[in-house]
C-alpha cells in the first residue's frame, strides 16, 4: 500500500470495526488518555500562516470514493457530526506526516487543506473550540470531522463518542477569532455558566440523494416508504423548479427529523441493506 494511505486518520482503519464499540464512542484498544492531563489548561490553536503540507494535499480514494482536497479553506462552513480518536493513534504519523498528539487541539478533515485551522461549536451546549487540522478522515459512517480527545473533552463529546458540530475556517488575520467562553464541569465562573446562552436543539435528517429529475427523486421516496422505516421520507427542493427552469431545481430525499446520532447510524446501515449507498447525516 502507498505510504499515503498508511498514513491516513484512524477512522480508516476503524471502518470495519464498526460493531465493537465501547462506552464513549471508541473502538477496540483506542480510548481515553491514561495520563493525568489537565484539558483545561491546554490552550486552543492560535491560527497562524503556514505552507501547504507536501503530504496529504493531492486527490485519493478510500473505500470506493474519491476525495479532491480543497486549493483553499477561505469560506468553508459546514455542520455535521463529530467523532473523536485517541491513545491508539497516538504518535503515529498523521496524514499531513506529523505525529498525532491526542493532548493537542487538533482534528482530521476530509477535504479541507492541510494544515488548516477551524472553530468547531458545539450545538447541543455551545462550547467552542480552534483547532488545527492536520489530518485526513473521518471515513467511518458520515462523519465531518474527527477531533483529538483534548479537543473532544473541551466540547463536552468525548464521554458520548460523538457530538453535533458546527465548523468554520479561522485565519490569522481573522479578527473574529476572539475565543468564545469555555465551559467545563467545576471550570469557569458560576456567572458565565449562567449567562451562557442555550442553543436551539439541532435536527437531523439523512440524506439519501440529490437528483436533478423530480420523478428519480420520488421513485427512491416511494421506495423508502415501502421498505417501512419508521420515519417519514420527504423531498426537499433546493433552487427554481419552475419549467423554465428545472435544470436548475435539485431534489434532495431525506429521513427524519431523528433524534441522535446512533439512530442515524442505524437508518445508514438500513437503507444500505436496500442497496442505498453514501447516506449522510445533515444538521438543521
Amino acid at each position: 500500500m502507498h505510504r499515503y494511505f498508511a498514513l491516513l486518520c484512524p477512522s480508516l482503519l476503524l471502518s470495519s470495526c464498526a460493531s465493537h464499540t465501547r462506552p464513549g464512542g471508541y473502538y477496540q484498544d483506542d480510548g481515553p488518555s491514561s495520563q493525568a492531563v489537565d484539558v483545561a489548561r491546554i490552550p486552543d490553536a492560535v491560527p497562524r500562516d503556514e505552507p501547504l503540507s507536501s503530504r496529504g494535499n493531492k486527490p485519493y480514494a478510500v473505500n470506493g470514493r474519491n476525495y479532491q482536497p480543497l486549493s483553499s479553506a477561505r469560506g468553508y462552513h459546514e455542520r455535521g457530526v463529530a467523532s473523536w480518536y485517541g491513545k491508539k493513534f497516538h504518535g503515529r504519523l498523521t496524514s499531513s506526516g506529523e505525529p498525532y498528539d491526542m493532548h493537542a487541539m487538533t482534528a482530521a478533515h476530509k477535504t479541507l487543506p492541510l494544515p488548516s485551522y477551524v472553530r468547531v461549536r458545539n450545538l447541543e451546549n455551545g462550547r467552542s473550540v480552534v483547532v488545527r487540522v492536520n489530518d485526513r478522515g473521518p471515513f467511518l459512517h458520515n462523519r465531518l470531522i474527527d477531533l483529538s480527545y483534548a479537543a473532544a473533552i473541551k466540547l463536552g463529546i468525548a464521554a458520548k463518542g460523538t457530538g453535533i458540530v458546527e465548523i468554520d475556517t479561522v485565519f490569522a488575520d481573522d479578527t473574529t477569532v476572539a475565543r468564545a467562553p469555555l465551559l467545563l464541569p467545576g471550570i469557569g465562573t458560576a456567572e458565565a455558566s449562567v449567562n451562557a446562552p442555550a442553543p436551539p436543539a439541532p435536527r437531523l435528517f439523512l440524506q439519501v440523494g440529490a437528483f436533478t429529475r423530480f420523478e428519480n427523486a420520488d421513485s427512491l421516496r416511494a421506495r423508502l416508504e415501502a421498505a417501512a422505516l419508521d420515519q417519514p421520507v420527504a423531498i426537499q427542493t433546493v433552487g427554481s423548479a419552475g419549467s423554465d427552469a428545472e435544470s436548475k431545481a435539485v431534489y434532495r430525499v431525506r429521513i427524519g427529523p431523528f433524534h441522535s446520532v446512533v439512530d442515524g447510524d442505524r437508518l445508514t446501515e438500513r437503507i444500505a441493506q436496500l442497496g442505498v449507498a453514501n447516506a449522510i447525516i445533515v444538521v438543521e
